[in-house]
C-alpha cells in the first residue's frame, strides 16, 4: 500500500496540469512538524506490512523539516520515496543527502522528449535539462527511479521519442499518467478515448520489450487492453495469470492507496481530492480501513454504470478519479474507456 503526503503547496514551477495548485508559498495551515510526525506514528497503526510513505507536494524539498520527517519515518520503519520538483534546488548534493537519510525511491516527471515541449509544460525553463540531469545523477547513485509522463493529447504524440529517451538510463518505473481534469489540469485536453485505446495497445506492447516496467496511473482500463492482447494471441487464464502481466491489477484509488494533503485533509487519491477526515481529529488507518467511501471503493460490486457490470471490474474498475473529475460522483463510469461491457471482442 502507498500513501501519498503533501508535505506542502510550496514549489518554485507552475506546471500546467498541477493537480495540487502549487504556488509558490506553504499554506498558513500546512501540518507543522510535530503534526508531521504524529501523522508518521498514525502510519505504524496499519501494522505489518507498513505501507510505504511517497513525499510528494507543492515541492518536499521547500520543507525546511524534510530531513527530521525522512529520519522520523525510516526509525518507525516506514519505507520513504520523494518526488522532487525538477528546480534548481534540487543538485546532485540533495540526492545524495536523501540516500544518505534512507530514502529508497525516487520519482521524477518527464512529459515530453524536448525542452520546448517539457518546459511549455511545467511552465519555467531549464525544468527538461534538471530532469535529465536528475535522471543521470539517480543512476549515478544507483537510486530506484521512477520516471513519471503525463499523458494529454499535446503530449500523447512524443510519447515514443520519451521512451527512446530513457531507454539508456537504468529506470525501474516508468508510469503513464492519463491526465485528469483536476486543479489547473483543466487548461490541458485529455486524450480522446479511442486515441487512449491506440497509445495503451502501444504501452502494452512496448512493455513486453522494455528494459524497465512501463505501467500506467489512471487508467486501470489499460489492463483490459493488455487481457485482450494476451487472449488474441491464444493465451490461456492460467498462462496470464502465470505472465504476471496480472500481478498490479485491481483499484487504485482509496484501494490499495490513499492521500494526505498539506493541511492534513485525507483523501482517496491525489486526483481523487474528496476529504473524509483530517489527520489531525482522524486516524488514517481506522479511516482507510471504516470510512463509507474507502470501503464502496474497496468493493468494485458498489460501482455504477458500465463499470458497475463489466466483467473486468474487478481488475480494472477505472479510474475512480476521473469518474469523480467529469460528474461529481466517484462510483461512475471512467469515460475514458469505450469498452461496452458484454461485447465480448474476440
Amino acid at each position: 500500500m502507498n500513501i501519498y503526503w503533501e508535505m506542502t503547496q510550496a514549489c518554485a514551477l507552475a506546471c500546467r496540469h498541477c493537480r495540487a495548485e502549487a504556488v509558490p508559498m506553504a499554506h498558513p495551515l500546512e501540518l507543522t512538524f510535530d503534526e508531521g510526525v504524529s501523522l508518521l506514528q498514525q502510519i505504524t497503526e496499519f501494522g505489518p506490512p507498513l505501507p510505504q510513505l511517497i513525499l510528494t507536494g507543492g515541492d518536499p524539498l521547500a520543507r525546511a523539516d524534510l530531513y527530521p520527517l525522512i529520519d522520523e519515518a525510516v526509525k518507525l520503519g516506514i519505507g520513504v520515496s520523494i518526488t522532487p520538483a525538477a528546480t534548481s534546488a534540487l543538485t546532485r548534493d540533495v540526492l545524495v543527502r536523501l540516500k544518505e537519510h534512507k530514502v529508497e525511491g525516487l520519482g521524477l516527471s518527464l512529459d515530453a522528449p524536448t525542452a520546448e515541449l517539457h518546459d511549455s509544460i511545467r511552465g519555467i525553463p531549464g525544468t527538461f535539462h534538471r530532469t535529465m540531469q536528475a535522471i543521470a545523477w539517480a543512476q549515478e547513485l544507483e537510486m530506484p527511479l521512477q520516471v513519471n509522463t503525463l499523458v494529454a493529447a499535446e503530449t500523447a504524440p512524443s510519447i515514443p521519442q520519451v521512451y527512446e529517451l530513457l531507454k539508456p538510463y537504468a529506470v525501474s518505473r516508468w508510469s503513464l499518467f492519463f491526465l485528469i481534469s483536476v486543479g489547473r489540469g483543466k487548461v490541458l485536453q485529455p486524450l480522446a478515448p479511442e486515441d487512449a485505446e491506440r497509445l495503451m495497445g502501444w504501452i502494452h506492447d512496448t512493455s513486453r520489450i522494455a528494459p524497465f516496467i512501463v505501467a500506467t496511473t489512471e487508467a486501470p482500463s489499460f489492463r483490459r487492453v493488455a487481457l485482450e492482447r494476451l487472449r488474441a494471441e491464444g493465451m490461456t487464464g492460467e498462462q496470464i495469470k502465470r505472465s504476471g502481466v496480472a500481478r498490479s491489477f485491481g483499484i487504485r484509488d482509496g484501494h490499495g492507496i490513499m492521500f494526505v494533503s498539506n493541511t492534513g485533509d485525507i483523501c482517496p487519491a491525489g486526483f481523487l481530492p474528496l476529504a473524509v477526515g483530517n489527520v489531525r481529529k482522524d486516524r488514517v488507518a481506522d479511516t482507510y480501513r471504516n470510512h463509507p467511501v474507502f470501503q464502496s471503493l474497496h468493493d468494485p460490486t458498489t460501482f455504477e454504470g458500465r463499470c458497475g457490470v463489466c466483467e473486468y471490474h474487478a481488475l480494472c474498475g477505472g479510474s475512480r478519479a476521473r469518474a469523480f473529475s467529469a460528474t461529481g460522483n466517484y462510483l461512475a463510469s471512467d469515460p475514458l474507456c469505450t469498452y461496452e461491457p458484454g461485447h465480448h471482442h474476440g
